[in-house]
């Protein structure tokens, strides 16, 4: 009968879970379009909430402090990118102008191993092959500048950028001044009977989540700013670009640090074809590497978060390629969900009957006990004979 209560309480579980998870993917495909400005709201109340907590706990008003946090947070982003967008823009500019030069550099530095080939393989395509990367570098260049001219003038792109600009704000206002009502509300909705069981769950994820989120995005802004200057006052074309670039791409560990060894190391080498600057310039992301290592990573994200690199890298792909730039918003958080869902079942998998096969165990028991039990009866017996 219990076995049966069991059976049927994890059913129920099973049942509620699944149609509670169905019908939040399901509704974040339905309002994809129109979820952007209240998911990077949201985004931005989680990672500003601390700081709103530090301040209502010196006795500000939550709705005040939170207005003063979010003021400050939006100055230093639009101060942020009023910088640097101008530097930004004009090194594409030259990138896009130079790249054409910068293949038939590669083609001639790569022209004796491609004679090797030809000469083992019979077949003569190099200056086919030439000329289509040249071709396409130059398609590609005119694409990206087509591309950014459309968005610049397509009317939903500004319909889009006015709603987050104005709707995020409001959401991460609200979001932040009544965090502590949302939360209670949600603890709320809990069920009773596992109340224990998903409270440790969400510690777990927001754990991982704000370990990630806030620490990994204080590493890879702090790496792209010195990788940029760096890189800039090294002399490296580019340098603030590419510098910028494998910053924030550090946010998918070492991906970004690697990738921008290999392109300004690339550059570097075309640039002058010293070894000595292509060294310094290999030498200012290896330097990165080992304070990040060694000093950011350990202090801003710590050692518990455990989103191992590829998961997070394939989490950002899948969650681009079905929502776009919505879906690698959320990734993150849904990966680091996932993560902790995952061990926990794999946790209670192995606490399981079927994994111990206490079936078994039982059974042996159970022979064990009624072997006891009948080597007492014999031996009183034997007692009750002799007497």
């Amino acid at each position: 009968m219990a076995a049966k209560k069991q059976q049927i309480s994890l059913k129920v579980h099973l049942t509620f879970w699944a149609i509670v998870s169905v019908l939040f993917f399901f509704s974040v495909f339905i309002l994809k379009a129109m979820l952007l400005p209240f998911v990077l709201g949201i985004a931005v109340a989680y990672l500003l909430n601390p700081a709103v907590n530090n301040l209502g706990n010196l006795g500000f008003n939550r709705s005040a402090a939170a207005l003063m946090i979010l003021g400050g947070f939006l100055v230093l982003i639009l101060a942020f990118f009023g910088v640097l967008t101008p530097i930004l823009i004009k090194e594409f500019k030259a990138f896009s102008k130079d790249l054409p030069d910068y293949i038939d550099a590669f083609w001639e530095l790569m022209a004796p191993y491609s004679a090797m080939i030809e000469q083992y393989t019979g077949v003569d395509n190099g200056d086919s092959l030439k000329e289509l990367l040249k071709n396409n570098s130059a398609s590609a260049t005119q694409a990206a500048k087509v591309m950014m001219a459309y968005i610049a003038s397509s009317g939903q792109a500004v319909v889009d950028f006015i709603a987050v600009a104005v709707l995020m704000p409001i959401v991460a206002f609200f979001m932040m001044a009544e965090w502590p009502k949302i939360t209670k509300w949600v603890h709320d909705l809990m069920p009773r009977h596992s109340e224990k069981t998903i409270t440790d769950l969400l510690g777990q994820i927001d754990e991982k989540i704000s370990g990630f989120v806030r620490g990994q995005i204080s590493v890879a802004v702090i790496l792209g700013i010195a990788y940029a200057v760096g890189l800039s006052l090294a002399g490296l074309k580019y340098g603030f670009l590419i510098g910028l670039m494998s910053g924030l791409l550090s946010i998918i560990p070492m991906v970004g640090s690697t990738l921008g060894l290999v392109v300004s190391v690339a550059v570097a080498w075309f640039q002058s074809g010293d070894l000595m600057f292509v060294g310094l310039i290999g030498g200012i992301f290896i330097a990165g590497q080992v304070i990040e290592g060694n000093f950011l990573t350990p202090k801003l994200v710590g050692d518990s978060v455990g989103l191992h690199p590829l998961w997070v890298f394939f989490a950002l792909m899948a969650g681009g390629s079905l929502l776009g730039i919505l879906g690698m918003l959320i990734a993150v958080p849904v990966a680091a969900v996932i993560g902790v869902l995952l061990s926990f079942a794999i946790h209670k998998y192995k606490n399981s009957a079927y994994y111990l096969d206490e079936s078994q165990d039982t059974k042996d028991k159970t022979a064990k006990t009624k072997k006891k039990a009948a080597k007492k009866d014999a031996k009183s017996k034997s007692q009750t004979d002799t007497a």
